[in-house]
């Protein structure tokens, strides 16, 4: 098997995996997302030999549905999709999770598409209320996980 491994990247970094599994057909510019430049947010390539084949971002944003203060949200987290059912986004959001865990996070948070619902909840990830719609994006859940500092 070769050798996988999560390291460090610019938002840039992200964008030709973001466009290929998230924003397939539209504009590279919706690869952007807002804080994606900010010191506080960190990115993470998922790299199988040298090949990047998955990203994550993590942002310091709060939710207001929940009271925790420490709160991060993971955004535009996406594996090439011949690399996907394979363990690498398992592998990949273990290590966002040590990160979110040194941070003395209380809570990680996103909004997941009603495809990737069960992989996450398969990760211990639970849904908070009724899925709502992001326009030309589609259908989602607000998902979340309380970490023990």
């Amino acid at each position: 098997m070769n050798e996988k491994k999560v390291k460090k990247i610019t938002y840039l970094d992200t964008f030709p995996i973001r466009s290929a599994v998230l924003r397939q057909g539209k504009p590279i510019e919706t690869c952007f997302f807002l804080g994606d430049d900010a010191k506080e947010t960190t990115h993470f390539g998922l790299f199988d030999d040298e090949k990047l084949i998955g990203v994550a971002s993590v942002f310091k944003v709060n939710n207001q549905n929940f009271e925790q203060n420490n709160q991060f949200q993971l955004r535009g987290m996406a594996v090439l999709n011949e690399y996907q059912g394979l363990g690498y986004g398992k592998f990949l959001l273990e290590e966002v999770s040590k990160l979110i865990t040194n941070k003395k996070a209380d809570i990680l948070w996103f909004n997941a598409r009603e495809s990737a619902v069960k992989f996450y909840q398969n990760l211990g990830f639970l849904v908070l209320g009724n899925s709502f719609e992001i326009p030309e994006i589609g259908t989602h859940f607000v998902m979340f996980k309380r970490f023990v500092v």
